[in-house]
């Protein structure tokens, strides 16, 4: 059986593991103004504010960025 400290242990490690992620993708992501336009050419259709107020510097719409990630 784990105890407690174990597992708060685990589980410290794991929000680390977490924040790290999150700092890698933000510094991929960039930082300044996001555009107002998907960036890719064959979309060019309207980033939503919410998802431009969200992730600062963004360039792709959701749709376009999944794209984009899943062939890297």
């Amino acid at each position: 059986m784990f105890s407690n400290r174990a597992l708060d242990k685990a589980s410290e490690l794991e929000q680390a593991d977490r924040d790290q992620a999150l700092r890698r993708v933000r510094a991929r992501i960039g930082v300044g103004a996001s555009a107002e336009f998907c960036q890719d050419d064959a979309c060019g259709l309207p980033i939503p504010e919410a998802r431009r107020l969200a992730v600062p510097g963004c360039r792709y719409c959701v749709d376009c960025q999944v794209l984009w990630e899943r062939a890297r």
